[in-house]
């Protein structure tokens, strides 16, 4: 077992050699502190000059390639690569994370920037538009992003001395931008005759609107405004890669390995040399400078930083050094003294000393090296090249002692034997030469035995024997010196070896994951005093495990701050430090090793705190050593929520199906009936994959879930109510701290939370996004202002929510493995922990990400798997529930102790005032007092415990308890069986609610007489439930077998089920005692029927595809009806119970005559005038209108019609009920539809007297009792939808002004700008614009004047006046509407045209212009909230909605002094066709031109985007909000009205409903006022 545990020593990171100074520039400051913040590979470094110290940040998972200083110089901000690239906001001082924003870029991050006050960040990505992206970092927030350039950006600064200005530059331009609302918008530098068009490298901003920029030909540029005005020419001799501005003035650096400073009106002060300095040397080049006081801090190309005081220039002092670009492949280790040896792609070799951290020695080779040995006496260090040689050097003067070369292939491994005789060269070329040491290197032997390259070799510590492996990861053995392969294993059994840096053979087997490529573990090195053994990979993850280590798949602890592959990896010689080194990184690592015996007093490092964990034991074969799971828990882990089609698929779906089906649909369809069914009672209780969703309310109701449905449950009067805003199954629910509240969380492909209000049963917001598949555990915060939530995707996401504004605030990846819960701790709201599958993490909350910490276990226990956890009564502690019984208790996240409570997983537990409450899987439920150091008080839940009064029937004693709540006096139960029971704390239990457990619900039957009814199922259960006001369960009975149909004689007398095993038998309806039972068949019995009247035969269908015919009295079987193809689904007889209708998989119709089963033909219309019995059928001309239009993708399971023929009501995969007018002829007929159940609904069944429609869900498990509502007899209230699946293209009726508006495409004249320049830069100045060829085919743009087609830059041209527009006529009416408004009591008159907003005094005739928009506003609206007069919203067209200054904009203007104060760039591709401000004017509504015609929400203050959904596939005219309202408003358009509603970030839209004037038709609606 100890081998397959992680080892109990540990690393920890000491130094790091090296600078990344290839391929990054500005990234090297001085902090506040007067540390030096830099950063290498994938970890930012803090180094202290003074005490030779480095500190390190490690919250990123690849290369760091960009860092910025916050103004105050204590916060640093980087950003790394990858696919997933984010950027860290934390602190030099204590190396936490304070912020994680991610989720925009991908690709990378190219460069950072805070500005003046530090509370906005902007970050520029990797991405082919190279995004530009400004988040306000504390709150993880992105507040605007647009595309940046066409090609790469070197350098972003902030304006300092003008507020939302930015300034950003790359290749071959430079571009100002400006913030506004949430719109970036550009505008390039003009170079003109001043400078040569070329790539710009940095930049810095000063004051007056100048900005300086360092150019690639080593010019500096000075801008004023956009426009270049002025060039320092030859400011350095090549490109100027940094620049640093401070109090002085500036500094620069460049190409030329130059430091010049300026003054701030940047005039020269003095120039630096570094190439001239002692440390100099030829081709230094300056990456990076930082200039502070009479400090100067330069990076170069070659990793070395400089630290430079100014009256002392000619002596820089060097304070790192590192290899430079190039592969980092030798390392050897000194083998008695704390020295290491690396030699690099760089041809240099270099001597570190580990106890001085600093480089001793280094010497220049002629060719790359790619390995390194010390023999034994320290005396001879051993070099392999790229070329084939190799040269041996003298350690302490690093002269050469021989140079031999008798390869052509690179050398990737030697070794000095352990007696220093003999030196082994292995080889690219698959050989390995064996060569003496004493005469001089002279070559004694070969061996030949691989077939691959050589990739590591080991002696024996007699030095007799040799081990390799190659490439193809095979191990052989050799004897030396001659090199002859040993084939008997017997001989090398017993050899002892030197040293182990194989990475085959039985030691290490236990290094590789199960399933892995042989090659990704470059290095192995083993410690064979402590027992561990450290490995390196392509990964860049250092990892320890104990040593031998033989079974695959082993626990290790692991490290991460390389980026990429760890090339090689070694113990110092005593043991004390373990050096990696990094491949493409090329950077030095030095690891201090921490034994097991000085890791306690080490505690307080052990949780190394990072996004990416650092310090997990977990290894790929996570759970194979685990005692065996829990059989609950496995089932658990197992459910994969996982859809074929998602409800939200289904707009498309139609779509698609609708384009196929055009053709089709002529005939006039029926409208939808007239009765409506409302939800009256459901029957069930989601417990058997669910934890801690059961809770009392304020006023003292039960609130719960099961399906797609919150339940209310009042327990005074037996009633329920519920809210059914979901569309598929709920799996978690929480209540807020108030208990009025309630936030569920359900499956979806883009799974929604909703929270909603358990009195008015309303949704106050909904949430969605961010999660994938569904949403498994939610809480709330302990003031209820935010909510976390955790998904069932691959990660396990984790995100908290600000939940009243539907934002999020911050996400994280959780686990790989399922989470089960998640807290929120009731003292912090920044803190909450998950717990799940072998999984304890305490997470703080850091701006838009989460850093979470593992819990720290240490000799305590293992680590096990969670399945609940509370906080305790301090902010520290907290509790969690394991699967084997015990409560494990936490402080910070250390595990303190453990108590036993329950046989088997905890499943729940809740924390009191004064102490706790848990429930497991042994039924048990225990009171402990406030420490768990004493059980008070335990409930077991059984029948002998029932209180006299209780209704329904306990199923088994002692069910599995999933969750626990108290109070109102009682402690409320829920069961893994579905049952909710409520415990007096006195001992009696009451029975509130139960329903089917885990297993398909199918089977359905109604008493022919009385309001009772039968299920059964695949739980192996038979239940009868009471349907009149005591909704209770009556009886139940166990069966051997799971069932799937049932059915009562027409008597009542007798219950006939049929099981999944191809029996059935007949019970005593009142005893439920077997009366008979047959079994002639195999598989399943799908259908049972007794014929009506006297009920003499009873008709069995089965899977089998046959239907037997029994006579009831004889109990014979009389006749058996063949034929069908597939299995059977459906049977009904006649009235006469001569003939049988039986429906099949195959879709086939058929009937038969009883009771022999001889098989009729029956014309299609005479089905129809046959009198049947009972209609269940859902094939035949009578029932075609029921099947919707995507009928291919979904299946009609079920349908029963009243007994007054009238209406028949459907139940289908989807979860959808729906009742049609009976007979549904006529392709998809109208319908009106209701959700409650998540999945397939099996079964639907009208009661004897039809007042109520009973409906079975297969796996939600639950059965639903709806009332069924009379046409004329009902309050009109909506019920979820009356549309039917394709829109009724009969009634057309538009008018001519109308259908041309409608058709109206709005081309834009994106590239048309150069006609009207509107920025200022005159046309001779422009950049030339795409000919006339390249613009878009179709545009409204005037035709362009043939002059300014060759508009070449540099062209001598008479310039062209700048005009100033006086006065427009025109207004744009002919497609626009509600565009006219008064203005200051009716003085102005406000409108627009073209692209010109227009204010018309009345009195005086003049007109003034607002002229930002760059196209045609097609809408205006003026805001009527009196603190915001005369504020105006214009629209424009654009073209796609990609954020770039042409794509569809509002701008809110003041429509006095015509100042922009917000531009809102949307999503609409197209354009926007109406503007609404909401009642308090702090709310905008815009509606879009693509084709959703989505409606958009703003705050138009800050520029957020609040809310959008699609509003309607066909043309929306205007959307209003109402007078008085902030979430509430129309839209109205071509043939449809919409009533929506905010909720949080959520909008939720009713369609007008005109059912009850008769006749009355959908019409176009082009306005809407309000009463």
């Amino acid at each position: 077992m100890a081998a397959r545990s992680a080892p109990s020593c540990h690393l920890r990171l000491e130094w790091v050699y090296g600078y990344r100074g290839h391929q990054c520039r500005n990234n090297l400051y001085y902090t506040a502190a007067k540390e030096i913040v830099y950063f290498v590979a994938g970890v930012g470094v803090v180094y202290s000059p003074r005490e030779h110290r480095q500190k390190f940040y490690r919250g990123h998972s690849d290369d760091i390639i960009s860092l910025a200083l916050h103004p105050e110089r204590v916060l640093v901000a980087t950003g790394q690569v990858g696919k997933e690239p984010y950027i860290c906001v934390w602190d030099s001082y204590t190396v936490q994370t304070i912020s994680v924003l991610k989720d925009v870029h991908t690709h990378g991050i190219a460069c950072l920037a805070f500005d003046l006050d530090g509370q906005r960040l902007v970050s520029v990505g990797l991405d082919s538009k190279n995004a530009v992206c400004v988040w306000d970092w504390k709150r993880g927030k992105m507040l605007s992003m647009a595309p940046g350039h066409t090609d790469r950006i070197f350098d972003i600064s902030w304006d300092l001395y003008q507020p939302n200005k930015l300034v950003s530059c790359g290749v071959k331009h430079i571009k100002f931008w400006s913030l506004c609302g949430n719109a970036l918008t550009p505008k390039r530098g003009v170079f003109g005759k001043t400078g040569d068009l070329q790539t710009i490298l940095c930049l810095a901003c000063a004051r007056d609107e100048l900005t300086y920029s360092g150019a690639l030909n080593g010019d500096i540029y000075v801008w004023k405004g956009i426009n270049l005005i002025r060039t320092i020419q030859g400011a350095h001799t090549a490109g100027i890669f940094s620049m640093n501005a401070c109090e002085e003035g500036f500094a620069t650096g460049g190409r030329d390995g130059c430091i010049r400073l300026w003054d701030l009106t940047f005039k020269p002060i003095t120039v630096i040399d570094l190439r001239e300095t002692d440390q100099g040397y030829k081709g230094l080049s300056v990456r990076s400078v930082c200039w502070r006081g009479d400090h100067i801090l330069v990076g170069t190309q070659d990793s070395e930083i400089f630290e430079i005081v100014v009256h002392e220039r000619k002596k820089p002092f060097l304070i790192m050094q590192g290899h430079c670009e190039g592969e980092l492949w030798a390392l050897a280790i000194h083998p008695t003294k704390p020295l290491a040896v690396t030699g690099s792609d760089d041809r240099s070799v270099r001597i570190w000393s580990l106890v001085d951290h600093a480089l001793i020695a280094r010497c220049n080779m002629e060719e790359p090296i790619r390995c390194a040995a010390v023999n034994v006496d320290g005396i001879h260090l051993a070099l392999g090249m790229k070329d084939g040689s190799f040269t041996v050097l003298r350690v302490r003067d690093m002269t050469e002692v021989v140079h031999i070369k008798d390869r052509k292939e690179a050398i990737h491994e030697l070794k000095y034997s352990p007696d220093g005789t003999y030196l082994a060269v292995g080889c690219n070329d698959s050989s390995v030469d064996i060569y003496g040491v004493s005469q001089r290197y002279k070559k004694m032997g070969e061996c030949v035995g691989s077939l691959s390259f050589i990739t590591h070799l080991d002696w024996s510590s007699d030095s007799r024997y040799l081990q390799t492996n190659d490439g193809n990861g095979k191990r052989l053995f050799y004897r030396m010196p001659g090199g002859k392969e040993v084939t008997n294993k017997d001989e090398t059994k017993g050899v002892h070896w030197a040293s182990w840096t194989c990475v085959s053979g039985l030691e290490v087997n236990g290094i590789w994951p199960k399933y892995s490529d042989i090659n990704d573990i470059n290095s192995v090195d083993g410690n064979y005093i402590g027992q561990v053994l450290v490995t390196a990979d392509d990964y860049g993850i250092v990892k320890l495990f104990r040593y031998p280590c033989l079974r695959k798949g082993a626990k290790f602890r692991k490290y991460i701050g390389h980026s990429a592959h760890v090339t090689n990896v070694r113990w110092s010689h005593d043991h004390q430090w373990v050096i990696s080194i990094g491949g493409a990184d090329h950077a030095v690592f030095q690891w201090r090793f921490i034994p097991e015996r000085k890791l306690k007093d080490a505690l307080h490092i052990a949780p190394q705190e990072s996004l990416a964990d650092s310090n997990s034991d977990e290894s790929d074969s996570d759970l194979s050593d685990v005692p065996e799971l829990d059989s609950e828990i496995e089932q658990e882990t197992q459910l994969t929520y996982r859809r074929q089609v998602y409800k939200e698929d289904l707009p498309q779906l139609k779509e698609q199906y609708k384009e196929k089906q055009k053709s089709g649909t002529s005939k006039r369809r029926e409208r939808a009936p007239g009765n409506s069914i409302r939800l009256h009672f459901v029957h069930g209780y989601r417990g058997y994959d669910c934890r801690s969703n059961l809770f009392y309310t304020q006023i003292g109701e039960i609130v719960y879930h099961v399906a797609a449905v919150g339940v209310i449950y009042n327990r005074q009067q037996n009633t329920q109510r519920f809210y059914l805003g979901h569309d598929d199954d709920i799996l978690c629910l929480a209540i807020h701290p108030l208990k009025d509240y309630v936030a569920t969380g359900q499956v979806g492909r883009d799974p929604s939370i909703h929270i909603w209000d358990t009195e008015t049963i309303k949704p106050l917001s909904i949430l969605k996004g961010y999660h994938q598949y569904g949403v498994c555990a939610v809480d709330f915060s302990a003031d209820g202002k935010r909510l976390a939530s955790v998904g069932i995707d691959e990660s396990h996401t984790v995100v908290l929510w600000d939940w009243k504004k539907g934002e999020k605030l911050s996400i994280a990846r959780g686990s790989k493995d399922k989470i089960f819960v998640v807290k929120m701790n009731p003292y912090v709201p920044d803190k909450l922990i998950t717990a799940g599958i072998k999984h304890m993490k305490f997470w703080r909350r850091a701006g838009g990400g989460l850093v979470g910490r593992k819990g720290y276990i240490g000799t305590l226990g293992k680590n096990e798997t969670m399945m609940c956890a509370v906080y305790g009564w301090t902010e520290e502690m907290a509790f969690s529930g394991t699967s084997t019984g015990d409560v494990c208790i936490w402080r910070d996240i250390f595990l303190v102790k453990t108590v036993k409570a329950h046989d088997g997983p905890v499943f729940s537990m809740h924390a009191l005032e004064k102490g706790f409450v848990t429930g497991g899987k042994d039924g048990v439920v225990a009171l402990w007092d406030d420490s768990f150091e004493r059980c008070l008080k335990t409930y077991a839940i059984k029948r002998a415990a029932l209180a006299p009064g209780s209704k329904g029937l306990l199923l088994e004693d002692n069910p599995s308890i999933r969750a626990i709540s108290l109070g109102h006096g009682h402690i409320l139960v829920g069961t893994k069986n579905g049952e909710i029971l409520e415990v007096d704390k006195s001992g009696p239990i009451t029975l509130l609610v139960q329903g089917h457990m885990e297993g398909e619900v199918w089977g359905l039957a109604i008493h022919p007489y009385l309001p009772i009814c039968a299920t059964v199922s695949d739980d192996k259960t038979l239940r009868i439930w009471d349907l009149s006001p005591s909704h209770c369960m009556l009886a139940v009975r166990k069966l051997k077998k799971g069932g799937r149909c049932c059915c009562f004689s027409p008597d009542g007398k007798a219950l006939a089920v049929g099981l999944c095993d191809g029996s059935f038998l007949m019970a005593n309806a009142d005893t439920l005692e077997d009366l008979v039972s047959f079994h002639h068949r195999k598989d399943i019995i799908s259908d049972i029927r007794f014929s009506p009247g006297s009920g003499k035969y009873l008709a069995v269908a089965s899977h089998d595809s046959f239907v037997d015919i029994y006579n009831v009295m004889s109990s014979k079987r009389v006749g058996i009806c063949k034929g069908a193809t597939s299995y059977i689904t459906h049977i009904d007889w006649d009235i006469r119970g001569k003939l049988l209708q039986v429906n099949t998989g195959a879709k086939e119709q058929l009937f038969f005559e009883a009771p022999r089963g001889k098989r009729q033909t029956i014309p299609r219309m005479e089905v129809e005038k046959i009198g049947w019995a009972s209609w269940t059928s859902v094939l035949g001309l009578c029932c075609e209108g029921i099947w919707p239009v995507i009928g291919e993708v979904t299946d009609i399971t079920a349908s029963c019609l009243t007994h007054d023929k009238m209406v028949l009501a459907t139940g289908d995969d989807l979860g959808f009920v729906k009742l049609f007018r009976y007979p549904a002829k006529g392709k998809f007929g109208k319908f009106k539809r209701y959700v409650a159940h998540s999945t397939q609904v099996t079964n639907v069944r009208w009661t004897c007297d039809d007042s109520m429609l009973v409906t079975l869900g297969g796996a939600d498990m639950s059965l639903m009792v709806w009332t069924n509502e009379m046409e004329g007899s009902r309050e009109k209230r909506p019920c979820d939808s009356e549309e039917s699946d394709t829109g009724s293209e009969e009634d057309g009726g538009y008018d001519s002004d109308v259908t041309r508006e409608n058709e109206i495409s709005y081309t834009i004249r994106a590239l048309s700008t150069n006609i009207r320049p509107m920025f200022g830069i005159k046309p001779h100045l422009q950049q030339k614009e795409p000919s006339i060829d390249e613009r878009p085919p179709v545009s409204r743009a005037p035709p362009q004047p043939e002059k300014l087609q060759t508009n070449n830059v540099g062209k001598k041209k008479r310039p062209i006046e700048d005009l100033m527009l006086e006065l427009v006529f025109g207004y744009r009416g002919r497609d626009c509407r509600n565009n006219v408004h008064y203005l200051n009591d009716g003085d102005d008159i406000i409108y627009h045209t073209a692209s010109i907003g227009i204010l018309h005094n009345v009195a005086t005739g003049t007109q003034s212009f607002y002229q930002e928009h760059n196209d045609d506003i097609l809408c205006l609206t003026v805001n009527q909230h009196p603190k915001f007069i005369n504020i105006v919203a214009t629209g424009q067209v654009g073209d796609s909605a990609d954020m770039s200054p042409t794509a569809p904009s509002v701008h809110i203007w003041d429509a006095v002094n015509k100042q922009t104060l917000a531009i809102l760039r949307c999503y609409h591709s197209k354009g926007v066709c109406s503007v609404s401000f909401s009642a308090t004017g702090k709310l905008l509504l815009s509606v879009g031109l693509d084709p959703e015609h989505t409606v958009t929400i703003w705050r138009w203050q800050e520029g957020a985007k609040i809310a959008s959904k699609a509003g309607h596939n066909q043309r929306i005219f205007v959307a209003e909000f109402r007078p008085d309202s902030d979430s509430q408003f129309v839209s109205v358009g071509v043939k449809h009205v919409k009533f929506w509603t905010l909720a949080g970030r959520a909008l939720l839209s009713k369609k007008g409903l005109l059912s009850t004037l008769e006749d009355a038709r959908m019409q176009t609606m082009l306005a809407v006022a309000f009463e």
